[in-house]
């Protein structure tokens, strides 16, 4: 539907407002991490999904169980071990038998078939199993026995996984990580948080948060973000930031190029540009700047950037390479501007 540019304006403040609620909502529950928690929104509306990285104990599957009560949807969570099959996840054909005492094969749905889905430590599950949930996050669908179900309205996979313990465990590969929308770090809370996170869940019950926005709402959102315009100029410095990645594109920086051995496919500055609209739009804006794209760019490219040997060794920080990348390409376009 087209909408005019008061009536467009009007939309987008409900944006605001509605995005605010999601926060407000979640903050009931989740103490501090709010970058976290608007990286996880963001990502949500964006269409994407969000690989979680940090130590046991820090909320994440809090967090996820939390977005699920705002957002009136249905959640599930799985739990990802060394045993468990594609099957686990996506369902199976069972052998029924009719009233009229005639048997049949029929589709029982597994877990992924739910609005969000907290995939709980992913790399301890197979390769063959990491498969299945790969198909789903990017064709929105699975295959049994040859036939195709969709995963209908929003679908969303929130994964996590420990960075300390790594025995038994199966590092997800290249191609899986680039369809995460973002990886986001989360820290250990500080002390004050802590005193707050002591005080909400030992001194009595935990009020729980208010449903505040529809499913079906989101993909509205969803498609309201994608309309921010963007200038060319602006999509040409998402392009140089993805390509600064390659350590053979001439936008690579000294640290790129002896540190990294691939770096981030188009997906990088899909994401960047999608992440970026919105951002646009919680700021009050109804057109991207370059600052909406550095805001996200360490979120949208840690995983999608690969050290080689000696990055590996030497225990270089990808985001410390970001940080150079973002610092040089800005220096370029301000001279050339």
């Amino acid at each position: 539907m087209q909408l005019s540019e008061d009536e467009f304006r009007s939309e987008l403040s409900k944006f605001r407002d509605e995005f605010q609620l999601l926060r407000t909502e979640v903050g009931k529950r989740i103490v501090g991490q709010q970058p976290i928690v608007d990286g996880v929104l963001i990502s949500m509306i964006a269409g994407g999904h969000v690989l979680l990285e940090g130590v046991p104990g820090l909320g994440k599957t809090l967090l996820v169980r939390t977005l699920s009560e705002v957002l009136e949807a249905p959640f599930s969570r799985i739990q990802f071990t060394p045993d468990l099959m594609p099957a686990d996840l996506i369902g199976t054909n069972i052998l029924v038998e009719g009233d009229d005492g005639k048997k049949a094969f029929e589709f029982q749905r597994g877990p992924l078939f739910a609005n969000v889905v907290l995939a709980d430590e992913i790399n301890r599950a197979t390769p063959k199993t990491q498969s299945a949930l790969l198909e789903a996050m990017q064709e929105h669908s699975v295959t049994v026995a040859g036939t195709s179900h969709q995963l209908e309205g929003v679908f969303f996979v929130l994964a996590t996984q420990n960075p300390l313990e790594m025995e038994g465990t199966y590092p997800l590969p290249e191609a899986q990580l680039d369809r995460f929308l973002m990886k986001l770090l989360v820290p250990f809370p500080t002390t004050e948080e802590m005193e707050t996170i002591m005080d909400r869940t030992t001194a009595g019950e935990q009020k729980p948060p208010d449903k505040v926005v529809s499913a079906d709402r989101v993909l509205q959102l969803r498609d309201l973000s994608r309309r921010i315009p963007i200038a060319d100029e602006i999509r040409r410095y998402a392009i140089l930031l993805v390509m600064g990645t390659h350590p053979e594109h001439e936008a690579a920086t000294d640290m790129v190029r002896q540190f990294v051995r691939y770096g981030s496919s188009p997906r990088g500055a899909q994401a960047l540009i999608l992440c970026a609209k919105i951002g646009a739009v919680l700021d009050g804006r109804f057109h991207v700047c370059k600052d909406d794209l550095r805001s996200v760019a360490h979120a949208v490219l840690r995983h999608r950037v690969m050290l080689n040997f000696e990055g590996q060794a030497e225990g270089v920080s990808v985001d410390a390479i970001i940080d150079d990348l973002l610092e040089k390409i800005g220096q370029e376009v301000a001279m050339a501007g």
